[in-house]
């Protein structure tokens, strides 16, 4: 690798972003050494984990890399869209490690302790027998998200972490499982 000249150590922060793309390293270890204090001080703010920080920098770095030629100087400047980058994951580290898995044969202790309030006892037994059948005709991913979203009180960007999918694919699992939920239980209750 060549030393990193003085002319380097001036070029603008959007033509070492550009620069990224050429694969040219002496670029890339002049781009990390520009911004790695913000990124991994924004990543250890949010997180509280040097360790995690860390991860969540070369994430960032990573990400900043396969996405460089995406980046709009008129959206903000390269150390916004750097720090967005960080933040963004490292909020997502954080709320994926304070979720808690859900698997689907969990879901009839789930749907009971929900109808087990007070005002419910009445039809606690038949509604959650109802609900425990429909949801478990539910494609498995739609069946997890609605359970999340329903009883844990996830948003949908909380459930596209946990799942690590898109968040319009989350929110697509939450809407589609409800419409389902809905159509299966008014069939049954046409049906009786």
């Amino acid at each position: 690798m060549r030393h990193m000249g003085p002319s380097l150590g001036r070029v603008p922060d959007e033509a070492l972003l550009t620069g990224l793309t050429t694969g040219d390293q002496e670029i890339a270890v002049a781009f990390v050494r520009r911004f790695q204090r913000v990124v991994f001080g924004v990543a250890v703010a949010v997180v509280g984990d040097p360790q995690l920080a860390e991860d969540i920098a070369q994430q960032t770095f990573e990400r900043a890399w396969r996405h460089a030629q995406v980046y709009d100087p008129r959206r903000g400047s390269v150390r916004s869209w750097l720090t967005t980058i960080a933040h963004n994951l490292a909020v997502d580290a954080v709320r994926a490690r304070r979720a808690t898995p859900v698997a689907p044969e969990d879901l009839d202790a789930l749907l009971g302790s929900v109808t087990e309030t007070p005002e419910r006892w009445a039809v606690a037994e038949d509604g959650s027998a109802r609900v425990r059948r429909a949801v478990r005709q539910l494609p498995p991913e739609q069946a997890r998200a609605l359970v999340m979203a329903g009883i844990y009180g996830m948003t949908a960007r909380e459930v596209a972490a946990f799942e690590s999918v898109p968040l319009g694919t989350a929110k697509t699992r939450i809407r589609a499982g409800t419409a389902k939920l809905r159509t299966a239980l008014e069939r049954e209750e046409e049906g009786r």
